[in-house]
């Protein structure tokens, strides 16, 4: 990470709020929403590869919660980019 960058962990629950034909927009809105709480930035984007993350499973089933790094430019804002995907078959390791 360079400098003036951070990791955080943004819960999307809220989205599940939100009727099934929305949540992934909202998702997105809850993004930029939290960054530009935290860093005091007017300006939020959102790179491709995090919206795609978002998308995977459909407008109807957005992540629970989505792990990001938040690189900022006094030029550009607030860059916002995924740090890692969701893992496959989430939950806990060894249940029975």
């Amino acid at each position: 990470m360079g400098e003036g960058a951070r990791v955080y962990t943004i819960p999307l629950r809220d989205a599940y709020r939100a009727p099934w034909t929305k949540r992934a927009k909202v998702a997105v809105r809850l993004v930029r929403e939290f960054v530009a709480r935290h860093v005091k930035a007017q300006i939020v984007k959102v790179s491709p590869a995090l919206n795609e993350v978002i998308w995977t499973r459909g407008i109807r089933k957005p992540p629970r919660r989505v792990k990001v790094k938040v690189s900022l430019t006094e030029e550009d804002g607030v860059k916002v980019a995924v740090v890692e995907p969701a893992a496959e078959g989430g939950g806990t390791e060894g249940g029975g």
